[in-house]
């Protein structure tokens, strides 16, 4: 009805058809030029107008050279998206037509097509000042990113060499990270889709986006996070964000009653970790779609998205110091299968024992080692006791080419990767020594004390100086409990050679004790952006704080001889399980639960159990 009753088209404008506008510009006769490029960008343009010219348009293609820029980007700022079905697949037909004769547009076109990857700005002033963001109330905002996504799809199909021209503009357009997050949301998401019909360019497109994820991750650091939800939580700040509520994430159906009270509970104070929380769920959610097909697992498409995370790992996160949150993604698509997870154990071996890799490469290797293998909750011990062999097998052949020579000493500098496989070896013990035992305790311990730590932690290198003082600690109470290695005596003349660093500053003399000297972190301690730890929950084996019984446990060295029906509560305790547990709140068990990169729910740096 609308197109019935809209104006007649006109045939003949400012006195000829467009092919004769055209001739008279090139002799130099601009006024029906002029006038065509102004009623081209009048906003109460007609959608009848729109479709006579662009069929006029498309008829005359071939006159659209270069010299007629000015006029092309005036049909590339026509509100098409916006309008009846009638002009959008005339608009579709044209942009076809357009890039198919006229392939120097083509870098114009997808620069149009790619701005309306995100809401439409809508502009509101407060005090004179712009404070304009994405409209998050446009209903048919969906369909306009379906057409988007078409258009992207017919240029492609004219000009083949299209991603190579497109994967700049892509980076270019980029909402900048304080941008709302529906504005990052809506654009992430159009990207992701992107590399479903353009599979040439699933590759540089995750790597743009995990690299613009590490951005927000490193600019948020933890303790950051905890300290806003402190703050958000207490009930004495009544002062609410100006921004809660403005750009609730949720589907429509869960943003009324009491839903809608959920979503705002589930937002994270920290502005910056509330996008975080948002483009990670859109990236777990992408990497589930893409490896299952109704419902099933699909292995080869898992196999080709795996090889393509791994290649952005490499680039991106392994080289990135004490990320929190985006690693996870390596960690969420090896809970699909056992095998990624061997692959990708495997993958990290061979970084960590290269000795052509820069040391602090393979350092950070050994750490997501000993976290992955301590936090995954999908790893079977099997999986563990061949790491463990792998690890400890490489410990003890580099004590034999180390431990007599020139370098035999203590230095952080020279055996940087060794001392980053004693941590690993160690918090994976902490982590996983229940497991090891439970069932056949005699076969665990014969197998524990085949590992031979005491020849490691006695050696010139001296590791418990090195390692991470909780990590030391709890390995050592656990050692001790089952008499597999006696530590407290060098961990004794550890702190006796400590020597303070003493720093002169504006407030005067300063005295540091560095607990920390690998630089070490732990990269999959516990995930606490709200929306997408969901997703990462379920596979993951959080720290189960040591009760009073099992701290007075693992004072008693285990009797020789022992028989399993004897052991006490704590041997007998079942594989660690996360089930009720949900970390330790920040306030709670403050000292004692408290990783070195002040997570929750990591081990305990409370106690140092001396005999």
């Amino acid at each position: 009805d609308e197109f019935i009753s809209s104006p007649p088209r006109k045939t003949v404008r400012f006195g000829g058809t467009l092919t004769e506008i055209l001739l008279k510009y090139e002799k130099g006769d601009t006024t029906d030029f002029e006038l065509l490029k102004h009623q081209l960008s009048d906003p109460d343009i007609k959608d009848a107008q729109i479709i006579n010219w662009l069929h006029e348009f498309r008829a005359s293609v071939a006159y659209l050279t270069k010299e007629l820029e000015q006029l092309v980007n005036a049909l590339l700022k026509l509100p098409w998206l916006r309008r009846s079905r009638e002009v959008v697949e005339e608009y579709l037909g044209f942009l076809g037509n357009l890039v198919s004769a006229q392939t120097v547009h083509l870098r114009p076109c997808l620069r149009m097509i790619i701005s309306q990857f995100v809401p439409p700005r809508i502009t509101i002033r407060e005090d004179d000042v712009d404070i304009s963001d994405s409209d998050d109330d446009d209903e048919n905002l969906s369909d306009n990113f379906n057409t988007c996504h078409r258009a992207l799809q017919t240029v492609a199909t004219y000009v083949p060499s299209t991603p190579q021209f497109l994967m700049p503009i892509l980076v270019e357009n980029f909402p900048f990270i304080n941008k709302s997050e529906r504005t990052l949301e809506c654009y992430v998401h159009n990207l992701l889709r992107v590399t479903v019909y353009l599979p040439t360019l699933r590759l540089p497109i995750l790597e743009l986006i995990i690299e613009k994820l590490l951005k927000l991750d490193v600019s948020t650091p933890q303790q950051d996070i905890e300290d806003a939800e402190e703050t958000a939580n207490n009930p004495d700040n009544e002062e609410k964000s100006t921004e809660e509520g403005l750009f609730d994430m949720e589907e429509d159906e869960e943003r009324k009653g009491d839903k809608a009270v959920s979503s705002r509970s589930e937002r994270m104070a920290h502005p910056l970790a509330e996008r975080l929380d948002v483009l990670m769920t859109i990236l777990f959610s992408y990497i589930k779609d893409v490896c299952h097909l109704s419902g099933k697992l699909d292995l080869n498409r898992t196999k080709d998205l795996y090889r393509d995370l791994v290649s952005v790992f490499d680039k991106l996160i392994l080289p990135t110091h004490a990320s929190c949150h985006v690693q996870y993604f390596m960690f969420y698509i090896c809970s699909f299968k056992l095998g990624l997870a061997e692959a990708f154990l495997d993958h990290l071996w061979k970084k960590l024992h290269d000795p052509n890799n820069p040391s602090v490469i393979r350092q950070t290797a050994g750490s997501y080692i000993g976290s992955f293998l301590a936090r995954a909750k999908f790893i079977p011990v099997v999986t563990v006791k061949a790491c463990l062999d792998l690890l400890v097998n490489w410990l003890h052949k580099y004590i034999d080419n180390q431990d007599t020579g020139a370098n035999a000493y203590c230095d952080v500098a020279l055996h940087g990767p060794f001392y980053s496989t004693c941590q690993a070896v160690f918090y994976t013990l902490i982590f996983r020594h229940k497991q090891l035992l439970d069932g056949n305790l005699r076969k665990g311990l014969s197998y524990l004390q085949s590992l031979n730590f005491e020849r490691i932690v006695m050696c010139q290198l001296n590791p418990l100086k090195i390692c991470i003082p909780s990590v030391v600690n709890l390995f050592a109470a656990i050692t001790r409990k089952y008499q597999l290695v006696f530590c407290y005596t060098i961990i004794e003349r550890n702190n006796r050679q400590f020597i303070p660093v003493v720093r002169s500053g504006t407030g005067g003399d300063l005295v540091q004790t560095c607990t920390n000297p690998l630089d070490s972190f732990f990269p999959f301690d516990p995930y606490i952006l709200k929306r997408s730890k969901k997703t990462i929950d379920p596979f993951y084996q959080f720290w189960e704080e040591l009760s009073a019984e099992d701290l007075e446990n693992l004072k008693k060295p285990i009797r020789k001889g022992t028989s399993e029906d004897e052991d006490d509560d704590f041997l007998k305790g079942e594989t660690p399980q996360n089930d009720g547990v949900v970390g330790i709140a920040a306030n709670s068990y403050e000292s004692s639960t408290r990783s070195p990169v002040s997570s929750t729910g990591s081990p305990s740096d409370c106690f140092v159990l001396y005999p």
